[in-house]
């Protein structure tokens, strides 16, 4: 038997979960068979009564729960945009003290929604135009930054650069540039693959009159993303500091419908072994 999981990294605010067990009712109702939202952390510490009244759950133990129910293979889709060191690090060794108390149980963990090494799939790339020309005002040519949270993999920042030259293509003559950003960033020198951050892009001559709309790179609402969250601060800052500044945020990437299609290819292809991010057999 088969348990599928649809996983994000977990969020204390309950928009994040509500999004992500629409994303799997959604997936679910495509594939016709049932794919279960959890988070890798956090989630479980939502009242439930936040979350329609029925308790939100993280991965480990909704795992456990399936094992116990006799599924002897597990499939893990991340809800995530790269190979963050949660689905690269955290998520085996979280799976494997699964394997500890149920060895015949296999593990395949999928693709995140952007696959570097795979196929030249721009469907992200364009769900992100629609968000972009959703938001443009007549006889407007606003210069657009695509704003992640900023990770400390360079991989995970390297999605969204990819992603960055991608809508700069689709959107064309339609706006003035686009420029990728991060929220946030560690301190240290090794972690400047992260830069620009927003809060600096926001007052460059090119981005501090003017319309600017911000392309969210984010899944799910939550205290970075989320309605007051750290983005609308950032922005708020940088419009009372420059007056002539206009800032507009598009939807989130996981807020559109378009995103259970990518996510519908990840799974078929963890499924039939033709790509996948990682692998635990069983213990045999």
């Amino acid at each position: 038997m088969r348990a599928i999981f649809l996983v994000d990294n977990g969020s204390l605010r309950p928009q994040a979960t509500l999004n992500l067990r629409r994303v799997a009712a959604s997936l679910s109702e495509l594939i016709g068979k049932s794919v279960q939202a959890a988070s890798l952390l956090h989630s479980n510490k939502i009242p439930a009564e936040e979350v329609d009244g029925i308790p939100a759950t993280t991965l480990g133990p909704a795992a456990e729960r399936s094992a116990e129910q006799g599924a002897t293979e597990i499939i893990v889709l991340p809800f995530f945009f790269g190979p963050s060191r949660a689905l690269t690090g955290y998520l085996p060794e979280r799976m494997a003290t699964l394997q500890e108390r149920f060895p015949l149980v296999k593990v395949r963990i999928a693709q995140p929604l952007v696959d570097e090494l795979g196929d030249n799939d721009l469907r992200l790339a364009h769900l992100l135009a629609d968000n972009v020309r959703d938001k443009i005002q007549s006889g407007t040519k606003p210069h657009v930054a695509l704003v992640d949270h900023g990770s400390p993999i360079p991989d995970v920042t390297a999605v969204r650069n990819r992603l960055a030259g991608q809508l700069s293509v689709l959107l064309g003559e339609e706006v003035a540039c686009v420029a990728a950003a991060s929220m946030e960033r560690r301190e240290g020198e090794e972690y400047r693959f992260n830069e620009p951050l927003l809060e600096n892009l926001l007052v460059t001559p090119e981005f501090k009159a003017g319309p600017v709309l911000l392309a969210m790179l984010f899944l799910s609402p939550g205290r970075h993303a989320g309605e007051g969250g750290d983005i609308a601060e950032i922005c708020a800052a940088a419009e009372q500091q420059h007056p002539e500044l206009s800032v507009t945020t598009t939807k989130l990437v996981g807020e559109h419908q378009g995103i259970v299609d990518i996510l519908h290819s990840r799974l078929r292809q963890a499924i039939d072994g033709e790509r996948f991010l990682l692998e635990l057999p069983a213990r045999i």
